[in-house]
């Protein structure tokens, strides 16, 4: 006869449980996130956000970068000290360690958003640099510019206007290589630019004067000739002399290799198109237009970045306080 187990007996095997040696557990966290899958996800979403290939690419050199060097694989092995050994092993000037340090505390952001990595500990971590006062274009430099450039050469045509148009809207060189006719509002003198076309995705009206009006006016014209001469078929405002496409990468951009020519060939050190944005900005300064509205011009997302784009020297500063005294 089976003896009836009582209810106080516990039918589990429990002996050893608390032996001296119990035998070893292992613990294997599969769900940990690589640098490079964090890496391929951020791109993608990048990607699918309509961020500029320049700024996707940044990224994927910079994390890159800091991958082979740290010799690390995991994302949650990322700490501050593996960062600063990183830092401290380039053999550049603070300005390029700062640039990398902003790309790569970028890509830890958007992990973080994702829910990758729990706390924001790289953000303490930075690089000093002496801030340098960049000039920015003036109305005497761009008046010598289209001075000496022959308007009756289609190429040096173009290129007058594109510098007057970022000098008098300061609108982004890229902006510019994807100009068309239909964002220029000829009747009302207004360059209507959709989010399509700008940095910031945000549509914005910005307007123009009658010498622009004139030039743009000339330059769709030729533009209209030169296509059906060689059978190109495009809208943009600013092609090439046989109809096509402005080169749009950062180191091969048309414009911008011609203004960097007209700068060294007549001794114009800021005909270029990031000091004429400048210029702009300073312009309408000193004009009596308040930040808020040049940082919406601009196209910038915060008014710290604008103001980085005023270059106001110390003196500068002091000399305009005083008319509050």
């Amino acid at each position: 006869m089976t003896k009836k187990k009582s209810i106080l007996s516990v039918s589990d095997d429990l002996s050893g449980l608390f032996s001296e040696n119990p035998p070893p557990r292992t613990t294997v966290n599969l769900d940990r996130m690589t640098i490079n899958k964090a890496l391929a996800t951020i791109t993608r979403q990048m990607q699918i956000s309509g961020n500029r290939p320049r700024t996707i690419s940044d990224y994927s050199i910079q994390v890159n970068h800091f991958a082979e060097k740290t010799k690390l694989t995991f994302l949650d092995d990322i700490k501050a000290e593996s960062i600063y050994d990183w830092l401290s092993r380039m053999g550049v000037s603070n300005q390029t360690k700062l640039i990398r340090l902003k790309c790569l505390k970028a890509f830890l952001s958007r992990c973080f958003s994702n829910g990758w990595i729990e706390t924001q500990f790289w953000r303490p971590i930075t690089i000093r640099v002496d801030s340098h006062v960049k000039e920015g274009a003036t109305e005497r430099e761009i008046r010598t510019l289209l001075s000496l450039l022959d308007l009756g050469d289609f190429v040096q045509l173009r290129d007058a206007t594109a510098a007057l148009l970022m000098f008098k809207t300061g609108i982004r060189v890229n902006t510019i290589v994807h100009l068309e006719k239909r964002h220029i509002d000829f009747t009302d003198k207004l360059l209507r630019l959709d989010g399509s076309i700008m940095k910031n995705h945000d549509q914005l009206l910005l307007p123009f004067d009658d010498t622009l009006h004139r030039l743009l006016s000339v330059l769709v014209r030729q533009n209209d000739a030169i296509r059906q001469v060689y059978g190109v078929q495009n809208n943009y405002v600013f092609i090439t002399k046989q109809g096509g496409v402005i080169s749009n990468s950062p180191t091969h951009n048309n414009i911008q290799k011609r203004l960097n020519k007209y700068s060294k060939e007549f001794g114009l050190p800021n005909i270029n198109p990031h000091a004429l944005r400048r210029g702009f900005a300073k312009s309408l300064l000193n004009k009596g237009a308040n930040i808020a509205e040049i940082s919406k011009a601009l196209g910038h997302s915060n008014l710290a970045v604008t103001t980085q784009y005023l270059h106001l020297d110390k003196e500068e500063v002091a000399e305009n306080l005083r008319k509050y005294l």
